[in-house]
């Protein structure tokens, strides 16, 4: 797979296709977008929300959460507002999200058949992996506790705009969550 991107890659260099997404690094709606990975999202988020190459800084990670205060979604969301001119965030989970139901318990096993030693996986246990691996068992819920998450982290100006919604896997509808 990742050779046939590399053909279609020169090709894409080779005609110039690059032309219509030329950019800067700022985005040009002040916005940032804290999403899931999922697949479904990669171009319905932005049409859904009518934004185009450059407009806006989206992170993306399994489930759009932040587990901690010094995760790569929090560290990322700084970079953009004072470095990027991020004056907005928008954290947006979607509907049927794998996450919801992601548990270590599932993992483990797979990760067993996958050759990872049982010692390996002891030691991770005593770094607590089990609840990194945690996934959220209601969206609304994991909404709001990101949002919060954003919003009272020290490092976050009050002035940043935050705000939560769910989209609809399908649709691309959104519904803000309070």
């Amino acid at each position: 797979m990742i050779d046939d991107i590399l053909k279609y890659n020169e090709r894409f260099v080779a005609e110039k296709a690059y032309e219509p997404y030329v950019t800067d690094k700022f985005p040009a709606k002040g916005l940032a977008v804290l999403t899931c990975m999922d697949t479904r999202l990669t171009e319905l988020l932005p049409k859904a929300l009518g934004l185009r190459n450059g407009d806006a800084k989206i992170i993306k990670n399994a489930g759009g959460l932040i587990l901690s205060e010094t995760d790569s979604a929090i560290r990322s969301l700084l970079v953009g507002i004072y470095e990027l001119g991020v004056r907005e965030v928008m954290v947006v989970h979607h509907s049927t999200c794998g996450a919801c139901h992601m548990s270590y318990g599932e993992f483990k096993p797979h990760m067993l058949e996958r050759g990872i030693p049982e010692e390996t996986l002891s030691e991770w246990e005593t770094k607590g992996v089990a609840e990194w691996l945690e996934g959220f068992h209601d969206t609304e819920a994991s909404v709001r506790r990101t949002v919060a998450a954003v919003k009272n982290h020290p490092l976050v100006p009050k002035d940043v705009i935050v705000r939560g919604f769910i989209i609809d896997s399908v649709t691309g509808g959104l519904t803000e969550i309070e």
